[in-house]
């Protein structure tokens, strides 16, 4: 199958690996605004050669978009304008009803699927792509019904290839369920780390730094060119998983303000529970695309 991928960093790197590994696609066409960027997947060996966007997608069967949001807009109506009628289009970004109502009555709105791949990690570049980045992880697929079963078809093949499992929602509920656990711990991520760089003393507090504050700042070294413009897309449920986060964390630091240790004891044993949940405990929400019944499995 011959693919065309535009967008060759952290997302578009790996899904190459993986789509060349697995035997997915027999050529992989790069397209990348940054000619570095082109030059580094090509001789990463991770696509077979470098196009332009118009002479990039003219014979490709399958063209996957992984680039930042904002750009998504650009972009994917100018790619469903010049596919072949056959050709089926995805798009990888982290929100979806901005995107999905910007194309909504495209002739060839068919042709595309709305996926939101569940992985990743701070580094961007061709140089941050790894194989198997996806495996056991889970994909969003919105809309579904919206899509061509052909083109639907392909794509599931594709995610089940390369080792991830598949949740079919809403492009609304997607961007809510993504606000909570994706947007809401790079936002949380971001003000960590301003705080701790706000402190006069902190050259001794980075000295001090350790699994458990690297960890958890990770996430702050994300790009800014990628993020500003999730938060600015899913802006109303990322506020709203905010102002959540802010009443749990008010919640903490008053329980210690008033000596209430009795309460802090409960809310730290309560966020213990958590454990439970991430080790497999009937946390995989996956919605049955026939039915569209919420299935749970463990």
């Amino acid at each position: 199958m011959n693919v065309t991928i535009i967008g060759l960093g952290l997302i578009g790197g790996s899904l190459a690996k993986d789509l060349k590994r697995t035997g997915f696609a027999t050529s992989i066409t790069g397209v990348d605004k940054s000619k570095e960027n082109a030059e580094e997947a090509l001789r990463l060996g991770f696509i077979d050669k470098i196009s332009n966007l118009e002479e990039g997608i003219k014979n490709a069967e399958l063209v996957i978009i992984a680039i930042p949001v904002d750009k998504v807009l650009e972009v994917l109506p100018k790619v469903l304008g010049l596919i072949p009628e056959g050709t089926t289009v995805t798009e990888m970004g982290s929100t979806k009803q901005v995107i999905v109502e910007s194309i909504k009555n495209h002739p060839k709105r068919k042709n595309f699927i709305a996926a939101h791949p569940m992985s990743g990690t701070e580094n961007s570049g061709p140089s941050a792509a790894i194989e198997e980045l996806f495996k056991g992880k889970i994909t969003i697929i919105c809309d579904q019904e919206d899509s061509g079963a052909q083109h639907l078809a392909l794509i599931e093949k594709m995610f089940h290839l390369i080792g991830m499992d598949i949740a079919y929602m809403t492009s609304d509920e997607q961007d809510l369920s993504t606000a909570f656990v994706s947007h809401l711990p790079h936002a949380a991520a971001y003000a960590l780390a301003n705080a701790v760089q706000a402190k006069e003393d902190r050259n001794i507090i980075f000295d001090l730094a350790s699994g458990g504050f690297r960890s958890t700042v990770r996430l702050a070294k994300s790009s800014s060119t990628m993020w500003h413009p999730i938060f600015q897309q899913n802006r109303d449920y990322v506020v709203e998983s905010l102002d959540v986060y802010i009443k749990h964390l008010k919640e903490f630091r008053d329980s210690m303000k008033n000596n209430d240790f009795d309460k802090l004891m409960k809310l730290i044993k309560k966020a213990n529970k958590i454990r439970g949940i991430l080790d497999g405990e009937n946390h995989l929400l996956i919605k049955n695309k026939e039915t569209n019944v919420k299935l749970y499995t463990k």
